[in-house]
């Protein structure tokens, strides 16, 4: 009879509990991430520190060093090892008799080389616009900047860091891996060295490191915790010997995941274009990366009409500015998680949430 007489207290208080709070909606995604690709090298000489501050000052979330060897082992930003379009070095009367030619990845190669000089001579160096006759306005800078060392541009970006208080990271590529490898000058050791140095050793650390090669990318997988993108041509085969084609697979990529965080495709990967030059139906890319648990940061943006799509050009002017801001939303909609892009402020805009 007690049990029975307390029944409809024990109804009342359950139809006055209050009802369980809903759930924490969940934070938006983030954003796509800028890597400002040589730093702001539409506006600037690339791999320079200017090019890098201004990428940075337009809102890059990465400034990207290609990192090269010297002769006495240190790590210096350049695209290539050859460096007679990116320096004054042929004025040089000094350095004239280093001019050579190498073979490099199979390719035959006649100039200058990183790695037959030392620290002290490239700082001697000045750095100058690589594309003069599509980016006049950048020539007018020749001579003004020296070749930054790895140290240099981490530096930048924890400068960077605690002025604007946002997070500013790195985008390292081991440029040539297996050719450095094999004059004993290794990029890999160096660039972790300096890393731990800077205190970025784990995958919090603003820091991915980027290779078109495989080895040297797996090989970094069981020394350090920083997070890894695996580049992929459209063809062809890296210069370890791993075709690019079987990796852009559904299941090429879910192998790629076993050791990279991300992938770094050429823009065709996503977005082909058709014969007329023009953005074709988009490729089943992104999802088949996204399902195997990596990131897709394609490669490269570029304003310039010469390298848009032809539906995108202003003009027949090559070196005319077209709508980049539309072709990287294109991308947008496929679903990247960042962006290369030699124009910072493009990418930005086309970033930002519409007003």
């Amino acid at each position: 009879m007690m049990r029975l007489a307390l029944l409809p207290l024990m109804v009342v208080l359950m139809a006055a509990a209050p009802p369980k709070p809903a759930p924490p909606p969940a934070p938006p995604p983030a954003p796509p991430i800028i890597i400002a690709h040589r730093g702001a090298s539409a506006e600037r000489p690339e791999h320079t520190l200017a090019a890098y501050s201004l990428a940075i000052e337009q809102g890059a979330d990465f400034i990207e060093p290609d990192l090269v060897p010297t002769k006495d082992h240190q790590l210096v930003a350049r695209h290539e090892n050859e460096i007679s379009s990116t320096t004054d070095v042929a004025a040089h009367p000094e350095f004239a008799a280093r001019k050579t030619t190498k073979t490099i990845d199979g390719e035959t190669v006649t100039g200058w080389f990183t790695e037959d000089f030392t620290l002290a001579e490239l700082k001697t160096l000045r750095a100058r616009e690589r594309l003069p006759q599509l980016r006049p306005a950048n020539a007018a800078y020749d001579g003004q900047f020296e070749i930054p060392t790895l140290a240099e541009v981490i530096a930048l970006a924890k400068a960077a860091t605690a002025k604007t208080g946002r997070g500013i990271g790195i985008y390292p590529e081991t440029k040539h891996p297996s050719y450095f490898k094999g004059l004993g000058l290794a990029i890999e050791p160096v660039l972790l060295a300096e890393l731990a140095r800077a205190g970025w050793t784990t995958a919090a650390a603003p820091v991915f490191i980027q290779s078109f090669e495989v080895d040297n990318l797996k090989a970094l997988k069981r020394q350090t915790g920083v997070r890894l993108i695996q580049l992929m041509a459209p063809a062809g085969r890296t210069a370890d010997g791993h075709d690019y084609a079987a990796m852009a697979t559904a299941a090429g990529l879910k192998a790629v995941a076993a050791y990279a965080f991300g992938v770094g495709p050429e823009k065709a990967l996503v977005i082909p274009r058709g014969p007329d030059g023009r953005l074709l139906a988009p490729t089943r890319f992104v999802a088949d990366a996204h399902a195997a648990g990596l990131e897709v940061h394609p490669w490269t943006f570029r304003p310039e009409n010469f390298f848009l799509p032809a539906e995108l050009k202003a003009g027949t002017d090559p070196h005319g500015i077209g709508d980049g801001v539309a072709e990287v939303r294109a991308f947008l909609a496929t679903g990247i998680d960042g962006v290369f892009s030699d124009s910072t402020a493009t990418a930005a805009k086309a970033i930002a949430p519409p007003r």
